[in-house]
């Protein structure tokens, strides 16, 4: 049986959670007054923070979660 990978695990995991993180930001800024290049900027900053910060964090839980 093959073993599970968890590099790859985790990479959905901390992934997934950026991209909704970026995706509410989107969201939010929606009803305020800004440019649609602030709202996009914003988004991939959020998305880029939050995979650096996820990273770590997911990776190791994941690999101890797993055996």
């Amino acid at each position: 049986m093959k073993q599970p990978r968890p590099g790859l695990i985790s990479a959905f995991i901390y992934l997934g959670i950026a991209l909704l993180a970026s995706g509410i930001f989107f969201a939010v800024t929606i009803a305020g007054d800004y440019t649609w290049v602030a709202r996009a900027g914003g988004a991939v900053w959020i998305f880029l923070l939050a995979t650096i910060i996820l990273m770590p964090i997911v990776i190791p839980a994941v690999r101890k979660r797993l055996g």
